[in-house]
C-alpha cells in the first residue's frame, strides 16, 4: 500500500536518509525503531513532502505522490499524527476536526464514525484545543487524521507524555483502523507498547536500513532490539 523506493531525504546539504526502502501492506501494523537521530522523524516528514527528497521515490496504492507538494499528499490519502501533535490551539475541537474533514470532502457520515472512536471529544466540541488535557489532545489529532478517511496513518510517538489509559485508547483505535484494511507506520520509543500492536518491525541505523522482522520474533528474543535500539 505505501512504499518507499530507495529513498534519501535530509536537511539543507545534512543528508540523514541513505537509500532507505520501506513497505508497509494494507491491514498492516508496521513499527519503525531505531535509536534518536537514526532518521526516523525525517522518514515520516519525506513521506508528507515536508522534505525533498534527494533520491528515490514514495508510492501509495502503486501511485506515486512524492512529487506532490506537501499541501496535496494528505489528499492522496495519507493521515499524519506528528510529534507534538500540531493542533490549530485557539479553535475548538469542532474546528479542527473540519479542517480534517475538508481536507479530502469527506461525507458527514465520517465524522459521526470518528467520534464514535472517541466519545470524550464527542462532549468537549466546543472546547478550544489549548485546553484540553494532553491526551485529549492526542485523541484531537488522531481523530483530525481519521477524517481525512486516509488509505495510510503515520504515527510518531503517540503515547509520548500519556497516561496508562490514554496509551491503551490510543492503541484501541489504532488496532481497529488496522482492522479496515488502513496500512499504518507507527514510529514509537516504548518498546513494550510496540511489539504489542505491531505485526512487523523494520529498524533503522543511521538513514540506513536495518532489519524487518514479524514482531512475534522480536516478542521472543529482545536482543535484536537492544541491537538496534539500545534499551
Amino acid at each position: 500500500m505505501l512504499e518507499l523506493h530507495g529513498i534519501g531525504a535530509g536537511y539543507g546539504r545534512a543528508q540523514v536518509l541513505r537509500d532507505f526502502s520501506l513497505r508497509v501492506e494494507a491491514g498492516e501494523i508496521l513499527c519503525l525503531l531505531g535509536r534518536n537521530g537514526a532518521g526516523k522523524t525525517t522518514t515520516m516528514q519525506a513521506i508528507m513532502g515536508l522534505l525533498p527528497l534527494m533520491a528515490g521515490r514514495i508510492t501509495l496504492d502503486g501511485t506515486e505522490i512524492s512529487a506532490l507538494p506537501a499541501h496535496k499528499v494528505p489528499r492522496a490519502g495519507i493521515g499524519y499524527i506528528p510529534q507534538g501533535r500540531r493542533l490549530f490551539p485557539s479553535l475548538t475541537v469542532a474546528q479542527n476536526l473540519a479542517v480534517g474533514m475538508q481536507t479530502r470532502n469527506s461525507p458527514p457520515e465520517v465524522l459521526e464514525e470518528v467520534l464514535d472512536l472517541f466519545p470524550r471529544l464527542r462532549e468537549r466540541m466546543g472546547q478550544r484545543a489549548q485546553t484540553l488535557s494532553g491526551g485529549e489532545q492526542q485523541m484531537l489529532a488522531t481523530a483530525r487524521a481519521l477524517c481525512l478517511q486516509p488509505k495510510a496513518l503515520l504515527l510518531d510517538e503517540p503515547t509520548e507524555g500519556l497516561q496508562p489509559s490514554m496509551i491503551e485508547a490510543i492503541r484501541q483505535v489504532i488496532v481497529k483502523m488496522r482492522s479496515k484494511g488502513v496500512a499504518i507506520l507507527l514510529v514509537e520509543q516504548r518498546v513494550d507498547a510496540v511489539l504489542s500492536v505491531a505485526d512487523r518491525v523494520a529498524f533503522i541505523e543511521n538513514g540506513r536500513n536495518g532489519e524487518t522482522l514479524p514482531a512475534e520474533a522480536l516478542r521472543a528474543d529482545h536482543s535484536i532490539v537492544d541491537r538496534y535500539v539500545g534499551v
